[in-house]
């Protein structure tokens, strides 16, 4: 329980004593934000804001990760474990590819960023890695970090998802890794466009995994073999990843909300949607960060509901999307809009750590009081 404390405020000092530098760095640079001219025109005020903040997160989770298992190791308490490693190396490959995008943007004056080709070019060979690794590296229980089947609060035996021979089950779960990976990075860059409001939201996501993860680590199959453990392989190394990632929002959310005197980039909200759909996938629990990031499922969803309505009637079926933008429109203040949805997500959050914690208790048979 030290080592996933420790973490989170590692992480929130890096992170929170990190972003001055940038806001200052890419202030004297002249390198700011540029602002949609069909976005909401109270936005306009917010162009030549410092982006790429995100590295300040990438930064408290890295240094926090690295210090509380360098510590983890020396003392024999803990220490880096493959699945730790590679939900780490999904988060910074996503953030390598948000940082191309905002480099381009900021460096390169080309507005648009990454054409969408190579944005998703990139997300499709980071999962494909991701997803073969993931289910390499047997430790001497036989778990590895990932296994085929479709997760809700554990594995479901009878749904998996690499389903035929085994070439064309193993493509299929590749399918499966890029649309996860893809859907919940691009969720959480779509939910960041209101001051505060992704960083927050992921705050609350990954609260819930610190807790879920440090209970599959209090109730391990490793520990002992008995009713209601989880086969889930290196659980306090994701604890310790899932708190760095709580501590680096909170950190940054302190510059980042209204007025936000930084944005995190595509560099922060690429990475923390990375860490979401690593942390659901080694814990697994694919079914359930449903519910947990439902803010995230419905942002993107307010999206593809307004393209498909646009391209089939020609009308809009929000104001605007994504669907925050839509309560912008209509009169909402950006800081009620924002309170509003921390509110959801830490409903939403709440309700996946009851539904894992109620089915640990119906299994177990053990009584809430």
């Amino acid at each position: 329980m030290i080592q996933i404390m420790a973490s989170c405020v590692i992480s929130f000092l890096v992170a929170i004593f990190f972003t001055p530098w940038l806001i200052r760095y890419f202030s004297n640079a002249g390198k700011g934000q540029e602002i949609r001219e069909d976005g909401p025109k109270s936005h306009l005020r917010k162009r030549g804001t410092p982006t790429m903040g995100g590295l300040a997160i990438l930064a408290g989770i890295v240094i926090a990760y690295l210090a509380v298992n360098t510590y983890g190791s020396i003392t024999g308490t803990g220490g880096f474990t493959v699945s730790g490693i590679l939900v780490l190396g999904l988060t910074l490959g996503l953030g390598a590819l948000g940082f191309a995008d905002d480099f381009i943007k900021l460096f390169k004056a080309r507005n648009l960023g990454l054409n969408k080709t190579a944005k998703i070019v990139g997300q499709l060979a980071l999962a494909l890695a991701f997803g073969l690794l993931v289910l390499q590296f047997e430790d001497s229980n036989g778990l590895t970090p990932a296994t085929t089947h479709m997760s809700f609060v554990r594995d479901i035996p009878t749904f998996n998802i690499a389903v035929g021979p085994t070439i064309i089950g193993i493509i299929i779960f590749l399918v499966f890794m890029f649309i996860l990976t893809a859907a919940w990075s691009n969720a959480v860059n779509l939910t960041d466009g209101l001051d505060g409001l992704a960083a927050g939201s992921t705050a609350f996501v990954m609260g819930a995994y610190s807790i879920i993860t440090f209970w599959q680590f209090r109730n391990s199959c490793e520990v002992g073999f008995v009713a209601g453990c989880y086969q889930v392989r290196d659980p306090l190394d994701l604890a310790i990843l899932a708190a760095a990632g709580l501590g680096g929002s909170l950190g940054f959310l302190w510059w980042n909300a209204a007025p936000a005197k930084i944005f995190m980039g595509d560099t922060g909200s690429l990475a923390l949607g990375g860490l979401v759909a690593g942390l659901a996938v080694a814990t697994r629990t694919e079914l359930l960060m449903i519910i947990i990031g439902a803010l995230f499922v419905v942002e993107a969803a307010s999206v593809v509901i307004q393209v498909f309505v646009f391209k089939t009637t020609g009308k809009r079926f929000f104001r605007m999307a994504p669907i925050h933008h839509h309560f912008e429109n209509g009169g909402w203040p950006e800081t009620a809009v924002v309170i509003r949805f921390w509110l959801l997500a830490g409903m939403a959050a709440i309700t996946g750590v009851g539904i894992f914690y109620g089915e640990w208790l119906l299994t177990t048979g053990a009584s809430i009081l």
